[in-house]
């Protein structure tokens, strides 16, 4: 029961820290503001921001407990998500400023019509909306364990509070004030990492000058996979996966995008861009470093379900053991709330925008007031849908949640990918009334390739790679669509 009410307190504190941040950068934020953060924020400041969006409560939790199982192969994939933000940087960034975008998938209207660009718009809102959701799911699951279920409350609670304190801090700025909060979300992931990382070095009895030599005789650091190419391990896999991975869910996602294109022009934003991924592959290596200390630490006291470690309870369970001061345990609660925290307010404020620019174009109607009250009760509404499908995926959930995450994203990015590829290789146009079914079917195929990949292909595993697939698929798809004349 102590440790419920510290982790309410802590939360309580960090929240406080938050709407005053919200309330100082917000409160004279128009529509403009909401949307773009009125084409002013600071390329450095949005760097920063950008890593406490991209680094989720998934990412705090699974990471660091995915070491035992896939050691560092990760870092294959990270290494390919730099290669995609440059990509990104040079190609994408300098055509949404020249378009004078408020929502990215605009430039699917321009380019197909109509119909491909309501279709871009709801495979972003099924994707944001379920990866936000997964990725939240992590972190309640977390609190449900230290607080709630000790105090005696369910589950359903505790998803309506979390997500009702992140409306509360998210509504009236939006980009405005993400930037900022986002930014004190950064400072605190980086600092909990690294007293974590400290603490437990400490605890093995390793300094500063043996901690690196430690790391690399550990058998969970090996890094580099390339013998077997059916492996999902498999370093071309991952790599190439990771950069089209970031070009789908970084370039062509409406919520990351909303921040970068909030600055100033395209040279700023592209600035921001290359500096904020290369500092990532510097904190993904914490914590995979991480993650390898606490399974030194752990030996054979690790979580089990069904005969086999849970990985994804193993940074939760040592933070908070006997054997550690509460401050410890302290941190990862702020290092867990800053990842979630963040990645579900922006998805909130993407999903908003998306919906009430994309979905119901409330920004063509020329009346900014009328444009307010509906940007206010989409916000609701988001709300409640993150609720309602955070639940649905606690009942159903049987899969490591980081693995879940990048799955949803290759089934519902991958179309979004291949119109992009399409629309930017080809000059051609498209029967865009069939667009929707070809982004409908494609996903479907990957599916069924997926389920029996290793029996049609010879033992070929396809993981990350699908969303490649998917993009492919559905380019192929395209081009059965264009118009002969």
């Amino acid at each position: 029961m102590t440790t419920a009410w510290i982790v309410l307190a802590t939360i309580a504190f960090y929240f406080l820290l938050l709407f005053i941040i919200s309330w100082i950068t917000g409160r004279k934020a128009d529509n403009a503001g909401f949307f773009t953060g009125n084409r002013k924020s600071p390329w450095y400041m949005v760097a920063i921001a950008m890593i406490g969006a991209s680094i989720s409560g998934v990412t705090f939790i699974s990471v660091p407990g995915a070491v035992y199982a896939g050691s560092y192969s990760y870092m294959q994939m990270v290494l390919g998500f730099f290669v995609g933000s440059l990509i990104v940087a040079l190609v994408l960034i300098p055509m949404f400023y020249k378009m004078n975008l408020v929502s990215i998938y605009g430039y699917l209207e321009n380019r197909f019509g109509v119909g491909s660009y309501k279709t871009g718009a709801w495979f972003f809102f099924v994707s944001k909306m379920l990866g936000a959701s997964v990725r939240f799911f992590v972190v309640c699951v977390v609190l449900q364990t230290l607080v709630f279920e000790p105090l005696g409350m369910p589950f359903e609670v505790n998803v309506v509070l979390t997500v009702a304190l992140i409306w509360l801090y998210s509504f009236q700025g939006g980009v405005k004030s993400l930037i900022w909060t986002d930014s004190l979300k950064t400072f605190c992931l980086v600092i909990s990492v690294v007293c974590c990382i400290v603490y437990i070095a400490k605890s093995l009895n390793l300094g500063i000058g043996e901690l690196p030599s430690a790391i690399a005789a550990d058998h969970t650091s090996r890094i580099f996979f390339f013998d077997d190419p059916n492996d999902g391990k498999y370093f071309w896999k991952q790599f190439i996966a990771g950069i089209f991975m970031v070009i789908a869910t970084t370039g062509l996602d409406q919520d990351l995008m909303q921040r970068t294109l909030s600055c100033k022009n395209y040279r700023e934003s592209q600035k921001n861009m290359i500096v904020s991924s290369g500092i990532q592959i510097f904190i993904i290596g914490l914590f995979l470093v991480l993650g390898t200390l606490l399974y030194m630490y752990s030996g054979d006291n690790l979580p089990m379900k069904d005969g086999k470690p849970v990985g994804d309870a193993v940074f939760g369970n040592v933070a908070w053991s006997n054997g550690f001061p509460i401050f410890i345990g302290v941190m990862f609660i702020i290092g867990l709330i800053a990842a979630a925290y963040s990645a579900a307010g922006s998805a909130l404020t993407a999903l908003t925008t998306s919906f009430t620019v994309d979905i119901l174009q409330a920004d063509k109607h020329g009346d900014d007031a009328r444009l307010t009250r509906t940007r206010k009760m989409v916000h609701v509404g988001m709300s409640v849908c993150m609720v309602a499908v955070i639940i649905v995926f606690y009942y159903l959930n049987n899969d490591s949640a980081i693995n879940a995450v990048y799955s949803l994203a290759a089934y519902t990015y991958g179309p979004i990918l291949g119109m992009f590829i399409f629309g930017l290789a080809c000059r051609r146009k498209v029967r865009d009334r069939l667009v929707p079914v070809v982004c409908v079917v494609s996903p479907l195929i990957c599916f069924v390739l997926q389920q029996n990949s290793e029996q049609w292909f010879g033992g070929y595993q396809i993981s990350f790679e699908l969303l490649i697939i998917n993009a492919l698929v559905t380019v192929l798809g395209l081009c059965m669509l264009i118009k002969k004349d």
